[in-house]
């Protein structure tokens, strides 16, 4: 999750909201940005974490983990429901630290070499940091694989990304946190960018399509899609309720954008990389 955004407290309202999760009949939902990290696991066995995560109408979930072995366990558990992505963390902590660490490198060549993923990420990277060797050579791996990057970035840090690969594809974690216009802006600008809505709830307050994010919405039908970030283990408890407030507010769109949003965004960026099958 990493440095408080702006919305953060909107953010935590979601885990409060009355709404159970979602049943087989309803909208299916790919969740895009899931994270199964290490103090998850004695919580919450793989067992059990696919049970919510199938209980909730989750379609499929891009996982995420510090370290990996949490994405490897869900994997092993759901191969039909998880979507591997590969963070560069090696444990927690390093979220403030990795880009200066060159031992990173090796970490992610030697897990692409006995693992296959959909994308690599979610990682965080602001500003000129995007411009490191570290983070120049995850760039130059996720090319050289075909992975999507799932950048916890401010707009900065993704122009650098796209300088470095213009042909890159990159999921940008929470919209950048930033604001309808600026997203706008950006993806105007890259038209190989994504946003997930994850941590955030300001597109939809009180459950109703905010006008502006709406039309954001309209404009760029094929460029959003949903997430919840489990960054603590307490947010698995999240993901039903989730799902089910995302569901609300979704039904304001025509189906077929809500559709797009909910899943097929999300099922076309994993399938351009063919892995997560």
């Amino acid at each position: 999750m990493g440095a408080a955004p702006r919305n953060l407290l909107a953010g935590l309202l979601l885990v409060a909201t009355p709404a159970g999760p979602g049943s087989a009949g309803e909208l299916p939902i790919v969740d895009a940005h899931i994270h199964y990290s290490a103090d998850a696991w004695e919580m919450l066995p793989p067992e059990d974490a696919v049970r919510l995560l199938r209980e909730a109408g989750i379609r499929r979930a891009f996982v995420s983990s510090s370290s990996d072995d949490g994405t490897q366990k869900l994997l092993a558990a759901a191969p039909d429901l998880i979507v591997p992505v590969l963070r560069p963390y090696r444990r927690r902590g390093e979220l403030s630290t990795w880009m200066h660490d060159p031992a990173i490198v090796a970490h992610l060549e030697d897990r692409l070499a006995r693992f296959r993923y959909a994308g690599m990420g979610e990682f965080h990277v602001y500003g000129g940091d995007a411009d490191l060797p570290v983070v120049r050579r995850m760039v130059e791996l996720a090319r050289g694989h075909g992975l999507f990057l799932h950048a916890h970035s401010d707009a900065a840090a993704v122009e650098r990304l796209f300088a470095q690969d213009p042909d890159a594809r990159i999921l940008w974690a929470h919209s950048g946190f930033d604001g309808p216009g600026n997203v706008r802006t950006m993806l105007e600008r890259h038209p190989r960018l994504w946003c997930d809505l994850a941590f955030r709830s300001d597109h939809a307050p009180g459950g109703r399509l905010d006008p502006e994010w709406r039309a954001l919405l309209e404009d760029f039908p094929d460029r959003f899609m949903l997430g919840t970030d489990t960054f603590a283990p307490e947010r698995w408890h999240s993901v039903g309720r989730h799902a089910a407030w995302s569901r609300g507010w979704l039904a304001e769109l025509a189906p077929p954008l809500a559709e797009r949003i909910a899943w097929r965004n999300a099922e076309a960026l994993a399938g351009a990389a063919g892995a997560g099958r």
